[in-house]
């Protein structure tokens, strides 16, 4: 739900800064409250397209209240010296950027347990959305952000649409396809015909994110497409699939599968996903980091088999490497610690905590 706060431009409580992003119709910029140092985003849009998407936007973050969806603070409305009318909205901002940051920042690449801790935290927020007859509709790294902690949160709703009815109306399809015009990568196929909107729709851009994150490229890469009118083509009347990545598990694959369904009314659910082993089982154990400093030893050590530590380990080992490549082994994996090698002066003092 939109958050009550004093920060309409009639009021000038805030200064913006640099732009951080845009979305599909609109730029977003860096925010602060001038009097509490608060950080927010603001996102803008003019007049036409880009005026209907954000409204449209405004409307449906209005009504979410969920963890995995952007906050709405709070919008408004402004009118130019020409008269041309501006609509800013006021979103939570999201200091760890979108996944695609993440990808270009961090190898290129995820781990396939960060893939599956994400693609879980990114099927409840569809899986609430569907619950509230909500189609995302633009589903891609660059729509999905993520906070200091590690979560994400689903963001760019320019494209929702809700699902009162089963057939698309003409604003809606000319709105989407000016969304995708030159990034139909992640639409789904029969959403390429101009079929519509569904539920659906979600889960295949869902598939194609996953390819996105454990290859950092753009599915469909793997295909040797020329260019999107090509893409367009292929995507909606040909039989092939986007490849998928080369080193996945086989449950990873089966996941992929099931997402990537040409036949909408073949592809699972949300709530079926969530039971698939991909994303049910919780991998964060596997990771035995050894702690910041030897004084914190003592805690982990004295408590390590309580339900207690349990938890601590889990929400700490979340924290403190969210974003590892893909898996190697043990020792490949201990060369990439992301930290200096002068930050630890020998490793021959570390105890294993945690083997097998």
């Amino acid at each position: 739900m939109v958050r009550n706060c004093m920060i309409s431009s009639g009021n000038p409580l805030w200064v913006k800064g640099n732009p951080v992003g845009a979305g599909s119709f609109g730029v977003v910029h860096l925010a602060m409250n001038k009097f509490t140092g608060e950080l927010f985003a603001v996102k803008t849009a003019y007049s036409g397209p880009g005026l209907q998407s954000l409204e449209n936007e405004a409307e449906i973050l209005e009504s979410l209240d969920s963890p995995y969806t952007i906050p709405c603070l709070g919008k408004d409305f402004t009118y130019e010296p020409n008269g041309e009318r501006r609509l800013k909205i006021f979103l939570e901002y999201q200091a760890g950027g979108s996944l695609s940051d993440v990808l270009n920042n961090f190898g290129g690449c995820l781990d396939e347990s960060v893939i599956r801790s994400y693609t879980r935290e990114i099927l409840l927020g569809l899986d609430y959305l569907h619950k509230n007859n909500i189609v995302h509709g633009d589903i891609k790294c660059k729509n999905l952000l993520l906070g200091t902690s590690g979560h994400i949160k689903l963001a760019d709703f320019g494209c929702s649409r809700r699902m009162n009815s089963t057939k698309m109306t003409d604003a809606d399809s000319k709105l989407c396809w000016q969304s995708i015009v030159g990034t139909p990568l992640w639409t789904a196929p029969e959403v390429l015909r101009n079929e519509g909107l569904c539920f659906a729709s979600d889960i295949w851009s869902l598939g194609c994110t996953i390819i996105e994150m454990a290859t950092g490229k753009a599915p469909w890469s793997g295909n040797k497409i020329s260019n999107p009118m090509s893409a367009v083509l292929r995507i909606a009347s040909g039989k092939e699939l986007p490849q998928f990545p080369t080193k996945f598990s086989g449950e990873g694959l089966d996941f992929l599968a099931k997402c990537l369904e040409r036949d909408p009314k073949l592809r699972l659910t949300t709530g079926e996903l969530l039971d698939h082993p991909f994303v049910s089982r919780s991998f964060r154990k596997e990771y035995a980091f050894s702690p910041d400093s030897i004084l914190e030893f003592g805690m982990y050590e004295s408590d390590y088999d309580s339900d207690e530590a349990e938890k601590v380990f889990q929400q700490e080992t979340r924290s403190r490497l969210p974003f590892l490549k893909r898996q190697h082994s043990r020792r490949e994996r201990a060369s990439e610690w992301p930290y200096k090698e002068n930050d630890f002066a020998s490793s021959d003092d570390w105890i294993t905590v945690r083997s097998g």
